[in-house]
Order: structure tokens, then C-alpha cells, then sequence
């Protein structure tokens, strides 16, 4: 250490013997202040680093006030030296603060340069590449646990670090693209380091923690940033925020100084330093891959982890080393318990080397108001066991629970359902809604939670939309509202308000969508709006909310359906689809609604049934509702059908009638040995081209039937050409050879002219 001097401890980011050797350091120094590389304004949230409850990994966050938000992640593990240095310093009543540009200043350079800000990336990756090749080594992680991680004693790393960082700034120096960067940066901490020394403390009672890149940076001779300087720094206001971290993250952000790729590894390393076991880790690791192996169902016997352990300080022997890295233990793993197949062992290995830990904050801490709202109701609705990096299902049951105490207890799924709905809409990827269809089963829900850090920083986002959760819902809903440009937009938001337990956005939207239904004229559109308006009646009063003023709203555009639904099936086969799709829904509200008129619906669905200049289709799929409805006789059919698939009628008008028949109640269809007489009749007048013409309807009609229901079509079609039906069967449901595939496609390609 020279006199006189400030203290320069370099480190790697997140290096648990960098992380130790630092303590010691400190412990021998015993310095009046620790300056740390670290974004000058975060210095006020590190106090509560040191609350007892504060479980890392955490990090500080800041962002900018204004969309499209910039964001600068500064995160903390156990064995992170940065994180240790303040641990140290509040433990021994020191003065501690962050000396590097403040977040505002990064964000604005990020955002001219166009890149979100992570602190601490330097180095070149070709520079890196070319030190593994020449160390023998498969990645920088292995070079550098095998040099730096496992170093005893304490002014080994020290001097390692400093020599390292020397040695990789020769290299890159005005090659890196972050460099002028760098050299702003480092004039910014020198000019704080000086303020330092100019305050009155002696330069040797300061201890400086940094990159080990930056060391000699800090110690050349270039000045500090001059006022002048300062004032010409790019700035943005931001706000800044405490947040939960995990170690998965952590192994995703893998480089120099923003993460590592085994994070509970690398913890198990500093738990090594912690007991003073040197092969702490080493035994640990495969012990714990032996133990999710077994707990997992995959035999892994003593002997084999012994034979591991064996193996891996071997490994490491033959390179020259004492202490086994994750390199030599893998490969021991693999080679010991895997019986070298990697895959065995996968999830294992995934499991202790990444981990599932995630941190935590107290209560109080830093946080936005929107955070602190959502950590409110994940303790207040009993929720806190899902913030896990491992998804979780939950199954929601909205109906009141009778055998409760409290209301609380009583309406608590329905509480929870609202919650998640709000998280849903924001966007917020911490949920996920499974979209089960059970038959008028609105009490019941199914959703797959899990937490990360992404989810974390998307309700930081959310904080520009409102305060609280439902505030910023709300906002969202009315924005979206505005924005809406047809009435099925409108009405999936009104949708979105029930399941979001949001009353007065239900009001407010449906007051728009009454000023905007009068204009509607599009049966497609009416329908998805019809369909969007049933679903939130039918919850009825399950979520407290009511749909009187809705019913006016829905009968009005039913019956502006029914009046143009006719006119709208003059249409060709591509358009067909979505009319059809929009019968289905309008059929579905009927079903499902009393105060709508069966009756008017029926008579359309007949007149669309029996009119000859309509989509043959659609008219198909309207003869098929009403046979489901009983309100076709089998003589009736028979004479639709003799009509439909005739030989005056052209070979693509009758299959495609015949495909929107078999749309629905395909039992039906099937039983009814009439019908495929009447096909075979059919099918015998027509040519080799119009045949040709008819397969390809013919072919999308029986596309989606099962091969049971090919199996009955079969028996039928045997029964009328007396052959035997399971040979029939056999050739029904036998695939196609690649030959008779391409001649149908190609039946794709017949221009067919307008139905």
C-alpha cells in the first residue's frame, strides 16, 4: 500500500473471494470512509442494504419519468464486494457512499447511444476469448475462478486483480466502444475522490472499491472533472427503487462485471471463505447434485459421489491447480453420476448452479408507491408463496365460501381473481391467466404465477399510470377505451372491467359504447361485441358487479345482427369464415340469454338456410343449427339435401353446403343413413372435373373429424356398397402417401370464380 495514498481495492464484480479479501483489507485498514464504484445517487438507498430483513440478491433500480423508460439495475448478491463494503461499514460505524456518475447522468448517455444502461460491462469479449485460449481454458468464468476465486490470501487477489485490470486496459484501450465513457467516469470518481480528501480526511484512511478495469484509471494523472465539465454532463430525472432480485437473473446477465453464470455456485464459494474450508464448495456442489438426484427419483449412491469428489481434484491436478472449479466438477458429475450423458444430470446441475433464490426487502424500504401496494396485497390476500422463480399453479374458486367466519375469508378468491386480473391488464408478466372452458363455470379460474425480476420493474413502469394497482388499472382501461375505434374493443374492455372487479369502468365504458352501437354495421364486429357483453352477464352477480344496463345494449345490436345477417352471407368462401364465426357467437348468446328472441333468431337462420343465392356454406352451417335445435325433420333434411347435391348443382356449391352442414352435431349427421345415400348419389353424377372440384370442399369438411367418427362414416358408406366396413375404416383413416398429398394440394390452386 503506498503512504499517503488513497486505498485502491480492485474487484470483480459479484466475486466472493474478492467480496472476503475486501473485508480483510478493510478490517486491517480500518478506513475513516469507503467509496465504492456505484451510481452517485443510489448512495441514499444503501442503508437499507444493512436492515436485518433484507435478504439479497437485491437491487437498486432507477428510472426515467417519462415513456419510453430507460432503467439502470445495480444488483447485489451476498458475495458481492460492493455489498460486503457497506455491510463492513455500518458494522464498524464508517462513512460509505457510491462515487461513480449519478443514474440520471448513465440514463441520458444510454439513451443518446441507444442501449439500456448495465453498470459495470467493460473489457473486450475478444480480448477475453484470447486469454481462455491461451490458459487452456473453455470460458472466462473457468479462467478466472481457477486464478482469482480461489486465492487464500488476501494481497494474492489484490495484487491479481490490479495486474489483471492493467493488463486488459493495454489491450482494449480506445478500442472499446464504451471507452470515452470510461474516461468520464473515471474523471467524475476523481473528482469525488478529491472532495473526499479536501473535506479533511487523510487520503490513507479511504478505501476505494472499484473494477479492478478502473484502478489504474484512478491512479493516473489525468485531472478530475472540472466544474465546467460537470455542468456540460447530459442529465434526465429519475426516480430510484429498491427491488427483489434472483440469482436466475443473475445467470442471464453473465459478462465481466454484470453477473456470473452459476450464482448459487459462486455462494457456495463464499461460504467456503465464510467457514474457512477451501473445498467447501467443491464437496458441497456435488453433494447437493446427489441430493436433488435422489429426492428426484434418480438413484445416486454414496460411492458415486465419492468417486466424483476424487475425480473432480484430479481434474483439477492435471491442470495444475489444488482446488477443483465448476469446470473439473461438471465434468466429475457427468462422468460419475450422469454415466457420461449430460442429460441425466441437466435439471441437477441447473438446480445447483443457478439456484431458484430470490431476495427479499422488508417493509418501508425504498420502494414506489405501486410497489409497496402490490407487496400489501400479496401479504393481505395471501399471496406471498407465489413470488418464486418456479411457476406455481393457483386455482381460484370466486363463489362465497359459506363455512368461513369472516367476509374476508368469505370473498377471498374473489378478492385474489381481482387482483391478478389488475396485474393482468397492466400487463405484468408475474401472471399468467389459463383460459379454461368449463361449461358455465364463471366461478372458476385457473392461473400460473411466477415472480421475476422483469415483472419487478414492469410495476415499476406502472407507476407513471397510477399509485396503486387499481388506479393504474383504471388508467389503463380508460386509455384504452379512448383509443377504442369499434364497438368490439369497447365491449372487450367492458369485459376486462368485470373480471377486473373495476364498477365504475364498467359504467364509463359502456356509456361509450351506447353513443357508438347506433353506428355498427359490420355482423362480424356485432357478433365479437354481442359475445363480449353475454360473457359479463352470465357472471351474473359472482363478482358483485352488475349488468342490468348492459341487456338494452346487447338486445339492441342482436337484433341489428339479425337484420343484416342475411345480406351479409352474399359473400365468397374466404369471407365465409368469419360470418360463420359470427353466427356461432350470436347462436352461443341466444343459448345463453333468455331475453333475446329465439324466435326472430330461428327465422333467420331458416331464411339463410333455405335462400339459393347466399354462400352455400353459411347456408349449410344455418341448416345445421337448426337441425341441433330439433327444428329440422328428417324428411325436411332429406329434401335439403336432395336440393343441396344435386347434379345441376355445381360440384363446389353442394360440398361446400355439405361442409358448413358438418360443422355441428356431427352424431347426428352420422346416424342419419339418408344423408350419405343421398352424398353417394351425389358424388356418382358428377365427372372426373367436377369431382375434382367437389374433393376439395369435401376434403376441409372431414378434416376435423375423428378417426371414431371416420370409423362410423365408414360402417355407413360399407353398408351402402356392401363391402366390409372395417376394411372401409382401414382405408378412411390410412394417411395419405406424400403423392396423393401434392395432387390435393394442388386442388388448392383451382380458381373457382365467385360462389
Amino acid at each position: 500500500m503506498d503512504e499517503n495514498q488513497p486505498v485502491i481495492f480492485g474487484i470483480r464484480h459479484l466475486s466472493p473471494a474478492g467480496a472476503w479479501h475486501l473485508r480483510k483489507l478493510l478490517d486491517e485498514v480500518m478506513p475513516q470512509i469507503v467509496l465504492i464504484e456505484g451510481p452517485g445517487d443510489f448512495t441514499e438507498e444503501l442503508p437499507y442494504l444493512n436492515n436485518k430483513l433484507t435478504k439479497p440478491p437485491v437491487a437498486v433500480m432507477a428510472y426515467t419519468n417519462e415513456t419510453p423508460i430507460h432503467t439502470i439495475l445495480y444488483p447485489f448478491a451476498e458475495y458481492s464486494p460492493e455489498y460486503q463494503a457497506v455491510l463492513w461499514a455500518h458494522e464498524n460505524q464508517r462513512e460509505y457512499r457510491f462515487i461513480d456518475l449519478p443514474s440520471g447522468v448513465f440514463l441520458a448517455l444510454s439513451r443518446a447511444a441507444g442501449k439500456e444502461e448495465n453498470v459495470g460491462e467493460e473489457g473486450s469479449v475478444s480480448v477475453y476469448r484470447r486469454l481462455d485460449e491461451l490458459a487452456g481454458e473453455d470460458t472466462h468464468e473457468t479462467f478466472w475462478e481457477r486464478t482469482m476465486e480461489h486465492f487464500s490470501e488476501g494481497y494474492g487477489y489484490w495484487k491479481g486483480a490490479k495486474e489483471f485490470g492493467k493488463n486488459l486496459r493495454e489491450l482494449t484501450e480506445g478500442t472499446d466502444s464504451d471507452y470515452a465513457e470510461t474516461l468520464v467516469r473515471e474523471a467524475y470518481m476523481k473528482r469525488q475522490i478529491q472532495e473526499v480528501i479536501s473535506s479533511g480526511i487523510q487520503p490513507e484512511k479511504i478505501v476505494i472499491v472499484t473494477g479492478a478495469y478502473h484502478v489504474e484509471g484512478l491512479k493516473s494523472d489525468t485531472p478530475g472533472l472540472s466544474d465546467e465539465e460537470l455542468k456540460q454532463l447530459p442529465f434526465v430525472e429519475v426516480q430510484k427503487t429498491l427491488m427483489p432480485y434472483s440469482y436466475y437473473r443473475l445467470s442471464t446477465r453473465a459478462g465481466y462485471g454484470a453477473g456470473n453464470k452459476a450464482p448459487a455456485y459462486y455462494n457456495l464459494l463464499w461460504k467456503g471463505f465464510v467457514r474457512g474450508e477451501a473445498d467447501y464448495a467443491a464437496r458441497s456442489y456435488l453433494s447437493k447434485l446427489a441430493f436433488w438426484q435422489r429426492r428426484n427419483g434418480n438413484m445416486v449412491s454414496s460411492a458415486e459421489v465419492i468417486e466424483a469428489v476424487r475425480l473432480s481434484f484430479s481434474l483439477a491436478e492435471l491442470h495444475g491447480y489444488r482446488i477443483p472449479a465448476l469446470r473439473d466438477l461438471r465434468d466429475a458429475a457427468i462422468t460419475c453420476m450422469g454415466h457420461g450423458n449430460f442429460g441425466e444430470i441437466a435439471q441437477a446441475v441447473a438446480d445447483t448452479e443457478i439456484g431458484t433464490a430470490i431476495g427479499n426487502l422488508p417493509q418501508g424500504v425504498s420502494r414506489t408507491s405501486i410497489q409497496n401496494d402490490f407487496y400489501r396485497l400479496l401479504e393481505e390476500l395471501n399471496l406471498k408463496r407465489y413470488c418464486s422463480v418456479t411457476a406455481d399453479d393457483l386455482h381460484l374458486d370466486l363463489r362465497e365460501k359459506l363455512t368461513v367466519k369472516s367476509q374476508k375469508a368469505a370473498f377471498l378468491d374473489m378478492e385474489r381473481s381481482f387482483f391478478l386480473h389488475r396485474l393482468r391488464v397492466l400487463g405484468i408478466s408475474f401472471v399468467n391467466w389459463q383460459q379454461v372452458q368449463q361449461e358455465k363455470a364463471t366461478w372458476a379460474e385457473h392461473w400460473v404465477l411466477r415472480w421475476t425480476p422483469e415483472a419487478e420493474i414492469e410495476i415499476v413502469e406502472a407507476q407513471l399510470k397510477g399509485d396503486t394497482v387499481l388506479q393504474a388499472a383504471s388508467f389503463q382501461m380508460k386509455e384504452e377505451v379512448e383509443k377504442g375505434e369499434s364497438i368490439a374493443a369497447i365491449a372487450k374492455i367492458i369485459e376486462e372491467s368485470f373480471l377486473c372487479g373495476m364498477p365504475d369502468t364498467v359504467n364509463y365504458a359502456t356509456g361509450v359504447l351506447q353513443k357508438i352501437a347506433v353506428e355498427a354495421g359490420a355482423v362480424e364486429e356485432i357478433a365479437k361485441t354481442v359475445h363480449s357483453l353475454s360473457v359479463v352477464i352470465q357472471y351474473g352477480t359472482i363478482r358483485k358487479i352488475s349488468g342490468e344496463a348492459l341487456l338494452p345494449v346487447m338486445e339492441q345490436l342482436f337484433l341489428r345482427a339479425c337484420l343484416l345477417l342475411p345480406e351479409s352471407c352474399v359473400c365468397d368462401d374466404n369471407a365465409s369464415r368469419e360470418i360463420i364465426q359470427g353466427i356461432q357467437l350470436l347462436n352461443e348468446a341466444v343459448l345463453h340469454h333468455e331475453f333475446l328472441s329465439e324466435e326472430r333468431w330461428l327465422q333467420v337462420m331458416t331464411e339463410i338456410a333455405d335462400r339459393d343465392d347466399l354462400n352455400t356454406k353459411i347456408s349449410g352451417y344455418a341448416a345445421a343449427i337448426l337441425l341441433e335445435r330439433g327444428k329440422i325433420t328428417n324428411a325436411e333434411l332429406e329434401v335439403k339435401v336432395e336440393r343441396r347435391l344435386s347434379k345441376g348443382i355445381p360440384a363446389d356449391l353442394g360440398a361446400g353446403w355439405f361442409e358448413g352442414l358438418s360443422m355441428k352435431n356431427r352424431y347426428a349427421l352420422i346416424t342419419r343413413m339418408s344423408l350419405w345415400e343421398s352424398l353417394d348419389r351425389y358424388l356418382n353424377t358428377l365427372d372426373d372435373q367436377e369431382f375434382k372440384r367437389a374433393l376439395l370442399f369435401l376434403r376441409r369438411a372431414f378434416a376435423d373429424f375423428t378417426a371414431r367418427e371416420k370409423s362410423d362414416i365408414a360402417e355407413n358408406l360399407g353398408e351402402l356398397w356392401q363391402l366390409n366396413p372395417q376394411q372401409v375404416s382401414e382405408a378412411v383413416n390410412t394417411p395419405l402417401t406424400r403423392e396423393a398429398q401434392d395432387m390435393l394440394e394442388e386442388l388448392e390452386d383451382f380458381d373457382f370464380g365467385d360462389i
